[in-house]
């Protein structure tokens, strides 16, 4: 297994254990259980370990698909940059998860607080994971990308809402 393989297995984690933490964490706000928020703010310091091998082996990702047909350079440097936000906003959410964890061990006054400061950041944080995913996404799958991607653009699109020709596939059957 190399390090594209490795960045495509482990890409999702981020994304899917981020919002399960969201879940856990928002279900122990709403009951008022210690217990329950510790096992999220864990999701999200596991999470942000594991984002870190994510990240890394993104580069090598890059250069297996950049040389590809159909592959757009432009979604491949907005996912780069759009990663480069992630980790920071992951990184962010791991170290607010231990401060928040240390703070419900020794029940310490802000520890209601932090953990509010702690859901509020991992919201964002899952947000932004989401749109690197979809990014990532579109990457290798075209029939996913919109006008929005920067990679198409209205006038590739006859008046049905069909692809001109130059996106049509073409047997050589005929």
């Amino acid at each position: 297994m190399d390090a594209t393989h490795l960045h495509l297995i482990l890409t999702h984690f981020p994304i899917v254990g981020t919002i399960i933490g969201i879940g856990i964490l928002a279900y122990g706000q709403f009951f008022k259980n210690n217990e329950i928020k510790k096992v999220a703010l864990g999701t999200f310091i596991f999470m942000a370990i594991l984002t870190i091998p994510v990240y890394l082996t993104g580069e090598e990702a890059e250069e297996t698909v950049e040389h590809i047909a159909g592959v757009s350079e432009r979604i491949i440097e907005n996912h780069e940059e759009l990663a480069e936000v992630a980790i920071v906003l992951m990184g962010l959410l791991g170290v607010l998860s231990i401060i928040s964890l240390f703070a419900l061990l020794k029940a310490h006054v802000y520890a209601r607080t932090i953990v509010v400061i702690t859901f509020i950041v991992s919201l964002i944080t899952f947000g932004v994971f989401a749109q690197v995913g979809n990014l990532g996404g579109q990457i290798r799958h075209s029939e996913i990308r919109t006008l929005n991607s920067g990679d198409i653009n209205q006038s590739d699109f006859n008046e049905k809402g069909l692809p001109n020709s130059k996106y049509e596939d073409h047997d050589d059957d005929d």
